[in-house]
């Protein structure tokens, strides 16, 4: 049995003070994928996305939007190994 996969990003553009985390948080509980997002001082917004191949790919490309005031000018993308995160919290 292979482990879910874990997607850890990083969000650049206008994606802090757009309800980008709260957005996230929310759109992550739909598609049942664990992690936890959080703010950086350079501006940038950083997740990991933990669950269903199919569910993080669509947490990933959520990301390349997010909520309706963002405007989103990159995601950068890393493949890690899970940590088995079961839920997902914004820090």
């Amino acid at each position: 049995m292979t482990e879910p996969p874990r997607a850890h990003v990083w969000i650049s553009g206008r994606v802090q003070g757009v309800w980008f985390r709260d957005a996230c948080r929310a759109e992550a509980s739909a598609h049942g994928v664990a992690g936890w997002i959080r703010n950086l001082a350079d501006g940038r917004v950083e997740a990991v996305f933990e669950g269903p191949s199919a569910a993080v790919e669509d947490m990933v490309e959520w990301c390349r939007t997010g909520p309706p005031r963002a405007v989103v000018t990159a995601v950068d993308r890393r493949v890690e190994t899970p940590e088995g995160l079961t839920s997902f919290r914004v820090q």
